[in-house]
C-alpha cells in the first residue's frame, strides 16, 4: 500500500480498516487485502479483553465502556506500524462514527472499507461458521448500533453479496492502492 504525502511534504502512512458487522466477512476481505498490497495485517478479536469475549460468547453485547480499551489497542496497533513506515489493514466492528473517531486518531492516514448486506445474509453466515465466539443473537444489537460511514469521513461502501476477490479488486481500484513495492495492486 502506498503513502500519502501531507501538506509538509513528509509521506504519510495509509492504513485501511475493514469495518462491518458480524458476519461480513472482515477477517476474509482484510487477509486477502493484506496478502495483496503486501502489508501487515491485525485482526480485531486478537484486542479484545478476555472479558469481552467472555461477554460476547454469553450473549451480552459489549457497552461503549467496554469497546474503549479495545478501540484504544486498535488505535495503538496502527500507530506503532505508521511510526515503523509501515501501512497496515485491521479489522473492526467500527460500529459508530465515535469509535471511527478513536481509530482516526492513529497516527497515518486512515482509511474505512464498509463492508455491508442485507440481516438475512448476514445471519446466514454466522450460523454456517464455527469456532467464533460471536452469536447470532447479537446480529440485531450490532445492525441497531451501526452508523453508516458519513460522507465527510474517508472511507467506502462495498456490498458483500459478491465475492472476497471481487471485493479486494473493488477496494484496490476505488482507492488507487499500491503495494508496499510501490506498484499497482
Amino acid at each position: 500500500m502506498d503513502t500519502d504525502v501531507t501538506p509538509a511534504g513528509t509521506p504519510e502512512v495509509a492504513h485501511l480498516v475493514v469495518m462491518g458487522v458480524a458476519g461480513s466477512g472482515k477477517t476474509t476481505v482484510a487477509t486477502l487485502l493484506a496478502d495483496r498490497l503486501g502489508v501487515e495485517y491485525a485482526e480485531a478479536d486478537q484486542f479484545h479483553s478476555a472479558q469481552n469475549i467472555a461477554k460476547m460468547t454469553a450473549g451480552t453485547a459489549l457497552t461503549d465502556a467496554d469497546r474503549a480499551p479495545w478501540l484504544e489497542a486498535i488505535r495503538d496497533w496502527l500507530t506503532a506500524e505508521a511510526d515503523a513506515g509501515r501501512p497496515g489493514v485491521v479489522t473492526c466492528s467500527a460500529l459508530k462514527r465515535s469509535y471511527r473517531d478513536v481509530l482516526r486518531s492513529a497516527r497515518g492516514l486512515v482509511r474505512f472499507v464498509h463492508l455491508d448486506g442485507s440481516p438475512e445474509l448476514l445471519a446466514e453466515r454466522i450460523t454456517a461458521r464455527s469456532g467464533h465466539f460471536m452469536p447470532t443473537s447479537l446480529l440485531p444489537s450490532q445492525l441497531a448500533t451501526l452508523e453508516p460511514l458519513d460522507d465527510d469521513e474517508d472511507g467506502l461502501t462495498v456490498d458483500i453479496a459478491v465475492p472476497p476477490t471481487e471485493i479486494v479488486d473493488d477496494v484496490v481500484a476505488r482507492c488507487a492502492i499500491t503495494t508496499s513495492a510501490g506498484s499497482p495492486a
